[in-house]
């Protein structure tokens, strides 16, 4: 059984792991000590945060570990509220006309302006799995299990909730959209500038970006064919996300050309469907799967699991093995979504 939970010191070693397989483009996880430690830290301050009632500075970083190897599977996290300490930038896709009546002229052109729209924006982020784990409801879990985490304590989140997609790159992290860039406005490689911006050194984004608006037929052919297109590893991502009810609002990274994604929060499916139930320790012949949280969250716990659901008496019954996995007792809630 794959268990999600807070992320740990001790789980440093897997968090590289996980950053050093996660390859190229993957911004969230640098390979970098410093970096992935304070990225720990921050997360077990965040988790311990009392009375949170607005989203802030809070970083929610966990990580989905097999219950039988202690093996961990991959990460997932939240950032509660972007772009305050460190901004965060984007590029917004346009459309504008140029008309010429006397000339019988019409010619509909795309921009590319440069902002912080999403500051103060809650993020979904890190969500990487390891390729031995990509099997049954794994990455399901690792993904909707912010939503459930979302839906029993939306104070702590903002009201439009964002994904940002990677981008197309090669296997050796070039990406078609910044070499064109790189080319006009830049002197470092797609690699180096990921690293930079994954380390938090995102001056050199305001120092050397194109502040005015890029008409995009001005761009190479490569540059622009890959505008809002995803990374092949990213497809069931964006797909999942998309089932859920988000979608592209016309914002790309301005790394790697990938969509930004976004929903309101009290419109993700998972938020609308999952609801509570109250928990009774008993052996069932279930095989109604779900995706299950406690409800606490400092001892944040979630799985896939079976269990059967009584609509009449609102109560749930599950496994001794799920209680001990979710830190369940007898007449404890649980926020459940049918799968």
């Amino acid at each position: 059984m794959l268990v999600v939970r807070p992320i740990k010191m001790s789980d440093y070693d897997a968090l590289h792991t996980c950053a050093v397989e996660s390859g190229h483009g993957f911004t969230s996880l640098p390979v970098n000590q410093e970096l992935l430690t304070n990225r720990i830290t921050h997360s077990e301050y965040s988790f311990a945060k009392a009375d949170v009632t607005e989203p802030g500075d809070e970083g929610y970083l966990m990580v989905g570990v097999d219950s039988e190897s202690g093996e961990v599977a991959g990460t997932t996290g939240i950032e509660a509220s972007i772009g305050w300490d460190v901004p965060f930038y984007s590029y917004h896709i346009s459309t504008v006309v140029h008309s010429s009546p006397k000339l019988n002229v019409n010619n509909v052109v795309k921009l590319l302006t440069f902002g912080n729209n999403y500051t103060g924006c809650s993020e979904i982020c890190t969500l990487f799995l390891r390729s031995d784990f990509r099997q049954g409801l794994n990455g399901r879990l690792m993904s909707k299990c912010r939503f459930l985490m979302m839906a029993e304590h939306p104070e702590r989140f903002s009201k439009t909730i964002f994904a940002e997609m990677r981008g197309v790159s090669d296997h050796e992290g070039n990406s078609p959209f910044w070499k064109w860039l790189q080319e006009h406005f830049f002197s470092i490689d797609f690699t180096m500038a990921d690293y930079l911006t994954g380390i938090g050194k995102k001056g050199f984004i305001a120092d050397l970006m194109p502040k005015l608006p890029i008409y995009v037929n001005l761009l190479s052919e490569e540059a622009q064919a890959v505008i809002g297109q995803v990374h092949d590893n990213t497809r069931p991502a964006l797909k999942l996300l998309e089932n859920e009810g988000f979608t592209c609002r016309n914002y790309v990274d301005i790394f790697d050309a990938g969509p930004t994604v976004e929903c309101d929060l009290r419109n993700i499916q998972a938020v609308r469907d999952s609801f509570r139930a109250q928990v009774v320790i008993s052996e069932h012949s279930s095989s109604q799967h779900y995706l299950m949280s406690n409800t606490s969250f400092e001892d944040f716990r979630a799985a896939a699991v079976k269990a059967a659901f009584d609509a009449e008496s609102g109560s749930v019954l599950i496994s001794q093995e799920v209680a001990t996995a979710l830190n369940l007792s007898q007449g404890d809630f649980v926020r459940m979504l049918s799968q």
